[in-house]
């Protein structure tokens, strides 16, 4: 993979939070090898690497099937979330919000119970060691169905009191629109868990508006929200925070050009704009190069992207307490900059 451009160090120490970052999608290839061996099978780091190549949507969600077939033991998930947390550290990223795909484990017949116990202890040490703070949420697979849907968020709702904030739909929104998660959205509302839904990544802005009946509280994606004037006038009057991945976008050919992304459009009009990697692994990015992206290509001071990092805090599921507790620090931080 070509490698980044290293980000300056205003942004790299700039306190963040990350809302939108896919547990299985910050693998790296080193990581998979050791993986890969741990299970018998000889893969070499050019060989992942090639692997992480892919033009489209579809190669993405192939790869990342291919990646989640290498975890296969509680051991493993203790392992990548350890690591994950380490990596976030070395960013100046405080605080996670970490989409685990629940749907793909059950739908491998994994014994999730002794998984979660594994992503439990590899975010303890990830905490103890780094000073990492982790909330999860549980990710059904829409194209696998409402009532697949509903059996991920029973899970996450026995949870609730160990980590668990919130739950989502992500895969193939041309195979499953928002209206047919009705019911189950509303059971997870009655069961207290914060809503959120992947919309207008790879269909049109009709899957946000479906994703905000749901009620959905952010938007993970919302590129195509740029169609629909409205919409955008409705996301930033309600102050929506919009999970946007700039190269997630891009790696995915969901937008075709850097030049086409939304992200400043979305940012000028209002809008509540947060900045994520979705799959930093599989896109090669980092938060601190999301930042760098959105101010070289962008035109983002750095008094705006202090705002975007604040955002990321503002827009966190974090109770009360702990949401104040990192403003805090956060905006003390910032002052003495």
């Amino acid at each position: 993979m070509a490698p980044r451009e290293p980000a300056k160090n205003f942004i790299r120490t700039l306190p963040k939070a990350e809302l939108h970052l896919h547990l299985e999608g910050s693998i790296y290839p080193e990581t998979m090898v050791e993986l890969s061996a741990r299970h018998g099978r000889r893969r070499s780091i050019p060989e992942i690497e090639q692997l992480y190549r892919y033009s489209d949507f579809s190669g993405f969600l192939m790869a990342f099937k291919e990646v989640t077939g290498m975890l296969q033991t509680p051991e493993d998930y203790e392992l990548i979330v350890y690591r994950l947390m380490e990596r976030l550290a070395a960013e100046t990223v405080l605080h996670a919000e970490v989409y685990v795909s629940v749907g793909v484990c059950l739908w491998r017949k994994q014994d999730f119970d002794a998984i979660f116990e594994g992503l439990e202890r590899g975010r303890e040490r990830g905490a103890s060691d780094f000073g990492v703070s982790i909330l999860w949420i549980f990710d059904a697979v829409r194209q696998f169905g409402a009532m697949a849907a509903r059996e991920v968020f029973e899970i996450a709702a026995r949870y609730r009191d160990r980590n668990v904030v919130a739950v989502g739909i992500g895969g193939d929104e041309q195979k499953a629109p928002p209206e047919i998660f009705r019911d189950e959205y509303r059971f997870a509302a009655e069961h207290e868990l914060r809503l959120t839904a992947h919309a207008g990544e790879a269909a049109g802005p009709e899957s946000i508006w479906g994703a905000l009946n749901l009620g959905a509280e952010r938007i993970g994606h919302g590129l195509t929200a740029a169609l629909d004037p409205e919409l955008i006038e409705e996301l930033a009057t309600r102050q929506v925070p919009v999970e946007v991945c700039i190269s997630s976008n891009l790696r995915t050919g969901c937008c075709r050009t850097l030049a086409e992304h939304p992200v400043r459009n979305y940012f000028d009009h209002g809008l509540k704009v947060v900045l994520n990697t979705d799959d930093p692994a599989l896109f090669n990015t980092s938060l601190s190069h999301e930042f760098q992206l959105a101010q070289g290509s962008f035109g983002f001071s750095d008094e705006h992207l202090r705002e975007l990092a604040r955002n990321s805090f503002e827009a966190s599921f974090l109770p009360a307490e702990g949401k104040l507790k990192f403003l805090n620090f956060f905006d003390a931080e910032v002052s003495r900059t």
